[in-house]
Formats: structure tokens, C-alpha cells, sequence
């Protein structure tokens, strides 16, 4: 698909001015199309207040729900390009993916779909450097990823590289849809990791609690990509700002709304990241967090 797309009264002397307003053309409102609405996606429409835009006023949002299945993205995604939207904005490689698959002509906005050049090999040491300052004795790691979002695929790529520089035995725990969940669970405790690591894949992200139940009930010690996991009970995590991405994303449509050219609109990447950690969960684990981890946090939860 060619890039310019890819990146939503009464009497006679009154009669007449009434008429002449009856034939202009109503204002048409801009339509958005999204898949898998979400909490964070709250982030995504304030950033769209913020250019003054304001939904079922001056603008118009269509939903439809793919509940992160990848065999109904598909149709959630030509359902959207009949209306049709003038933008879709979508989050992780599989509902982008999709989309590109359905319009050709309709403008897209994708989000968090991680770097399309794979630059992300210094991203997964830091995260592994990190997990092993927090856990000194962690020697093996599990990988709870999504086979079917290729931002996921250059994730465990990377991790293959960097686990054996550090000394850590891997194991990956793909998980495609809700009814694998039980069955990776059991998977993965066989291998008796002492620690995990999380993707921020939509689909974990539906299932978030679960997530965290399973790592907190076999007192696993678990990192994430987005700080939210931290704030609903995960162990710590390091990744760029998830409801500033969906800001940046309202940017962009607030741009093409505008005319901007899809192609002339740069791909931006995260450029900050942020250490997040939990204090209570930390301690229900009986880990002390060194002091130098706590002074580096952009944020502790206690």
C-alpha cells in the first residue's frame, strides 16, 4: 500500500432566505473509525478536545469491536472503510495490518505498532538490565507475547539476541487468543521461570487482570511495556508513555482532517521512556528494590 494513505418563519418576504438556506449543503462532520475502544483510548479523544474537536458536535467517531481476535479485524475493518470513516486510527500491528488489508484510499493512523525499522535490540537489553538490577538471582525469563503482531515477532527477535549476552535462558509463551491462556500458564510454570516479561499486544492488554493474577498467585515477578500494568498491581515496567502515543495519534488525524498529506506526515517514535515501579507489589513478593532503581523511576507506587 503506498504510504501516502498510511500514516478520520412565516410569510412571503421571509420565504425566500429561508429557501436559499434550505439549498446550502449541511456541514458535513468528520468521521473517525477506531477498533477495540478501550480505556486508553480516553487519551486518544481528550487529545482531540485539545485541538477542539468534540464527539457527536463537530465530529463523529464510529466503534466496532474485534475483541483483539484477529479473524474479526478483518471485518471490523471493511466495516468501518464502507461507512465511509475519513480516518481510521487503530493501535498494535494486527489491527493495522487489517486495515491496510481493506482500504487502499482511506488515511490511517496506527499506533503503538512498535519500530518499523527494528531498531529495538537496546530497548529489550535495558529491559532485561533492569529486571535482573531488580532481581539479582533471575536466571530464567518468561516471554507472554502475541505470534500474530509482528511488533511482538521483532520483540522475541531481539530478546533471542540479548538473553544469552546477560546469561538468561528464555522461554516464550505465545498466547493468540483468550482460549490459550490456561494452557500457556500451565506452560510456562513447568518451566519454573523466576521472572516475566509482559508485551503491551492489545490482546494481553484485554486480559490484563488475568495476566496479573496468574504472575502475583505463583509469585512471579513480572516487567511490562506500559506503566499501566504497574498501576493495576504488576511489579514495575519500562516503556514510552501509552496515553501520550494516543495523544501524538490524535495529532495526526487533527493533521489530515486539516489536508495534510498522509506521505508528507514524518513515522515518530517514542523518544523518553519511562521506569515505573510498584512498592506494594514489590513487597508482597519480599523483593527490595535497590535504591539506585527507585532514584532512576519516573515514578514509584506505593
Amino acid at each position: 500500500m503506498r504510504r501516502r494513505h498510511f500514516i478520520a418563519l412565516v410569510g412571503c418576504a421571509a420565504a425566500w432566505p429561508l429557501a436559499a438556506r434550505a439549498q446550502r449543503p449541511p456541514v458535513r462532520v468528520p468521521r473517525i473509525g477506531i477498533i477495540d475502544d478501550e480505556p486508553v483510548w480516553d487519551s486518544f479523544r481528550q487529545g482531540l478536545r485539545d485541538f477542539g474537536y468534540i464527539e457527536n458536535q463537530n465530529i463523529a467517531i464510529e466503534y466496532r469491536s474485534a475483541e483483539g481476535k484477529v479473524d474479526r479485524l478483518a471485518q471490523a475493518a471493511r466495516e468501518l472503510v464502507s461507512i465511509p470513516v475519513d480516518v481510521i486510527v487503530v493501535t498494535g500491528s494486527p489491527a493495522t495490518r487489517a486495515v491496510r488489508q481493506a482500504t487502499s484510499a482511506i488515511p490511517i493512523v496506527a499506533i503503538g505498532v512498535g519500530d518499523p525499522l527494528r531498531a529495538g535490540f537496546a530497548v529489550s537489553l535495558a529491559r532485561l538490565e533492569i529486571l535482573r538490577e531488580c532481581i539479582p538471582a533471575v536466571a530464567r525469563v518468561a516471554f507472554l507475547w502475541n505470534p500474530d503482531n509482528d511488533s511482538n515477532l521483532a520483540f522475541l527477535d531481539d530478546l533471542i539476541v540479548a538473553v544469552p549476552a546477560l546469561g538468561l535462558e528464555l522461554t516464550s509463551a505465545p498466547i493468540r487468543n483468550a482460549d490459550e491462556f490456561e494452557g500457556t500458564f500451565a506452560a510456562v510454570l513447568q518451566r519454573r521461570p523466576n521472572a516475566a516479561l509482559v508485551t503491551g499486544d492489545p490482546l494481553l492488554r484485554r486480559h490484563q487482570n488475568r495476566i496479573i493474577d496468574f504472575v502475583a498467585k505463583n509469585r512471579l515477578p513480572a516487567m511490562y511495556q506500559e506503566k499501566e500494568w504497574v498501576a493495576a498491581g504488576g511489579l514495575l515496567s519500562y516503556g514510552p508513555s501509552l496515553p501520550d502515543l494516543f495523544r501524538r495519534g490524535a495529532s495526526y488525524v487533527h493533521r489530515i482532517l486539516e489536508g495534510a498529506k498522509p506521505a508528507d506526515l514524518p513515522i515518530e517514535q517514542p523518544t523518553r521512556f519511562e521506569l515505573v515501579i510498584n512498592l506494594k507489589t514489590a513487597k508482597a513478593l519480599s523483593l527490595t528494590v535497590p535504591p539506585n532503581l527507585l532514584a532512576a523511576a519516573d515514578e514509584v507506587i506505593e
